[in-house]
């Protein structure tokens, strides 16, 4: 029997991708128009006698996660559930406080998954490259390429060529350490927690000597619990002949900011001919006009002389008017696109109105087209007390006046004002 475990965090991180994550936890933004948790479930109820799913986070269990879940249960058949963290554990921390439910039926293996990665997922590929490398209680990491320059902002891996043997393992390197990088996807098995447990003795030791730290006495069982993964426990595996690296030829790219999620929503949409088929819009008579790939809600009402795409996702109940033209953009539950807009490069919250004749237009922020490892750079909003150039985002309820020209820009309604952002356009 096999688990996998979705690691999704929690709300106090995911600062990048503001203002969307204002309004739905990140997990469950909806990305090439399913959330973004959908596409890890969907690959792990492909693999062969998997049997449960495990969300662990520190979300507070609310409406709409628990809809979620309930809905994916009844869709897939599978067991998922959600293990709530009291504070953030980190990627080791969290799986190890939840050992007990881990293990439970006694699987012999199981994957282990960040949810803001967009990627193929060759997860049986990755159990069948367990069983022709290294030992019974080996280790996977999924491995991809990246150019020297990006490789430093990801975990770095040297591996024996030969083997696939993971010889030295660093996090985020300050100088050139290899192009193969950690994508946060792992298959374990129940060995694993050995070498987690000895990290978090280790922890309790360091309490006992240090006790304070700089910080409260109650929480010296939280500091010992923090166990990271990649730091604490990829780092003095390396070498030991238990970790190996499967390096795919398929995409990945991380979901950090939410420029990114364009560049993922592309990703999946290209994906969708192959696993999908169905989710992708055509040209049909008395319909809009689809160039490239395109994915519309069936309850979206858009008018026939509008154009979409390519690599457009319109979510539920939103209205497109005469001649709108939307390119490289995801439009939310619920907006209307006024006759002779036009969307480029954008992210149209939930609710919001662009007025007749209004263009909201942001850069791409796409890897190098020239460079097949290049990797997507995710930004952070503000560099230097400025707005960097990037994808268009438009708040929750946001209306742009016809006739409004935005670029560059992350545009909220009043009341987001005292919701952490400069130099912000406020209507």
């Amino acid at each position: 029997m096999l688990k996998a475990v979705i690691l999704i965090g929690g709300p106090q991180k995911g600062t990048r991708f503001r203002p969307l994550s204002f309004e739905v936890p990140k997990p469950l933004f909806p990305v090439a128009g399913v959330p973004m948790l959908q596409h890890h479930i969907e690959a792990c109820v492909k693999v062969p006698n998997l049997k449960e799913i495990l969300l662990i986070g520190f979300y507070q269990p609310n409406e709409e996660l628990n809809r979620f879940l309930f809905n994916a249960q009844q869709e897939f058949k599978i067991s998922i559930r959600y293990l709530q963290e009291y504070a953030a554990l980190s990627t080791g921390g969290g799986i190890y406080h939840f050992r007990d439910q881990i293990l439970s039926g006694s699987p012999e293996a199981f994957f282990v998954m960040n949810a803001d990665v967009c990627a193929a997922f060759p997860l049986t590929e990755m159990l069948s490259f367990q069983k022709e490398h290294g030992e019974p209680n080996s280790f996977v990491i999924l491995g991809t390429t990246a150019n020297r320059k990006q490789s430093l902002n990801y975990g770095c891996i040297v591996e024996n060529e030969n083997t696939n043997e993971v010889l030295h393992y660093v996090e985020k390197p300050s100088t050139f350490v290899s192009d193969i990088i950690n994508c946060g996807i792992y298959l374990f098995n129940p060995e694993i927690f050995q070498h987690i447990g000895a990290v978090f003795q280790k922890n309790q030791q360091d309490m006992l000597l240090y006790p304070y730290d700089g910080e409260e006495p109650t929480n010296g069982w939280h500091r010992a619990e923090v166990i990271r993964l990649e730091q604490d426990i990829f780092t003095a595996l390396a070498g030991q002949g238990k970790l190996y690296v499967y390096k795919t030829l398929g995409f990945w790219s991380q979901i950090k900011s939410a420029g990114s999620a364009i560049y993922a929503s592309r990703l999946y949409l290209n994906q969708y001919h192959t696993t999908h088929p169905e989710r992708l819009a055509s040209n049909k008579e008395g319909g809009p006009k689809i160039s490239g790939n395109v994915y519309i809600h069936p309850t979206a009402n858009i008018d026939p002389t509008a154009m979409l795409g390519p690599n457009v996702s319109i979510g539920t109940g939103v209205t497109i008017g005469a001649g709108v033209r939307v390119r490289e953009s995801i439009i939310l539950h619920g907006a209307n696109l006024q006759d002779h807009c036009c969307v480029l490069n954008s992210i149209v919250g939930w609710e919001s109105t662009i007025g007749k004749w209004a263009r909201v237009e942001g850069t791409p922020s796409d890897p190098n087209p020239n460079d097949p490892f290049a990797k997507i750079d995710s930004e952070t909003l503000f560099r230097e007390g400025k707005l960097t150039p990037s994808i268009t985002i438009l708040g929750c309820n946001v209306t742009i006046p016809s006739e409004v020209i935005i670029l560059n820009s992350i545009v909220l309604p009043h009341k987001d004002l005292n919701r952490g952002f400069k130099n912000q356009i406020i209507l």
